[in-house]
Parts: C-alpha cells; sequence; structure tokens
C-alpha cells in the first residue's frame, strides 16, 4: 500500500516529507515506543508507529530502513526533530489517534 494511503488511514499531519515517498511502498509496520524491539524486527521498508517524541526514534528508523515514522497520541514533535527527518529523509507525521487505535487503522488498511 502506499505510503500516502497509510497516512490517510490514521489522520495523519505530514511534518515533514519528500514528496517522492509518497508513493512508496508500505508492506509493514512496526509499532512500538522500545526502540531495541524495533532493532530486533527485520520489515522491508516499514512505517515505525511510536509515541516517543525523541531523535532516538528516528534514527532508529533510519537504522531498520523505514520509510516514515508516525507519532501517536496527539503528540507533537519539536522542530529539531523535523530538522532530523529533513537530513535523514525520512517522512515525519502526527496524529491525533492513540497508539493501539492507529495500528489497528493501519493493520486494517494493509488488509489485515
Amino acid at each position: 500500500m502506499k505510503l500516502s494511503e497509510l497516512l490517510q488511514a490514521v489522520e495523519a499531519e505530514v511534518l515533514w516529507s519528500d514528496p517522492a515517498h509518497d508513493a512508496t511502498d508500505v508492506a509493514n509496520v512496526i509499532s512500538s515506543d522500545l526502540m531495541s524491539d524495533v532493532l530486533m524486527m527485520d520489515a522491508e521498508q516499514p512505517l515505525l508507529l511510536s509515541s516517543l517524541v525523541s531523535d532516538q526514534s528516528l534514527r532508529t528508523a533510519n537504522v531498520v530502513g523505514a520509510v516514515a515514522l508516525v507519532v501517536a497520541n496527539g503528540k507533537i514533535p519539536p522542530p529539531n526533530m523535523v530538522e532530523l527527518a529533513q537530513e535523514l529523509g525520512i517522512t515525519l507525521a502526527r496524529t491525533e489517534m492513540a497508539k493501539f487505535e492507529a495500528s489497528v487503522a493501519l493493520g486494517k488498511a494493509l488488509g489485515r
């Protein structure tokens, strides 16, 4: 499924994105606040969903090859996170949905 469609599924506000990412296919979603658990995952071009609002979540997303990081629970990433997303080339978005609710919505969008 296209990244833009998944972002719509969670009513995400995009804070930064490379327009080329909108058409990127995403087959997996990793939903976690424990970045050590995320590092154990093996998924091709995943979307990372977390409520952790720190550079650590973006750096972890970069290591696992995530196309995007969506911050849940209505949290607002600070400006330095937006700057880091630009540097790393990772789409950064936020949703008002709770992490569990967003996980369910993303799973349904992916047909799971």
